[in-house]
């Protein structure tokens, strides 16, 4: 089980980093940004395999 917790963070702070490199941090968070910042960090190190996942999303606006 420690074992899996282990792999778990490094997978994590991997995709973090990939997060940092791709400049997702210095912008101001959004639906889209937010949602983006958060997939990257799950694929962890895939994204070093190619993967680049975005996301968007559209909030809807309020009727008059």
């Amino acid at each position: 089980m420690r074992i899996g917790a282990v792999v778990l963070i490094i997978w994590l702070v991997i995709g973090a980093f990939a997060g940092y490199q791709r400049h997702y941090y210095n912008r101001n968070p959004g639906c889209s940004r937010v949602g983006t910042i958060a997939i990257t960090v799950a694929a962890g190190p895939l994204n070093y395999i190619g993967v680049n996942p975005k996301v968007s999303c559209h909030v809807p606006r309020p009727s008059r």
